[in-house]
């Protein structure tokens, strides 16, 4: 189980490593830089669709409680 603190972590590391978090209903949305999610107490916010200048297209609310797991991008 993860926690806000720990995905802020993530958020913040030099240097920002991407990743995939996925969910307990089997979806799974990647992080590739620290700009294109948001953390909050409850939620991770993830910028979908980005273009060319990083700028997401729509963004998914992925509640914390439902991350079942987080995989480097980098590793994978």
């Amino acid at each position: 189980m993860f926690n806000a603190l720990e995905l802020q972590k993530l958020m913040k590391a030099k240097p920002f490593v991407p990743f995939k978090v996925r969910m307990s209903d089997g979806s799974s949305y990647e992080v590739s830089n620290h700009d294109a999610a948001f953390v909050t107490k409850n939620w991770l916010e993830i910028g979908t669709e980005l273009d060319k200048n990083n700028i997401p297209g729509s963004v998914v609310r992925c509640a914390i409680l439902h991350i079942t797991q987080i995989e480097d991008l980098k590793a994978a």
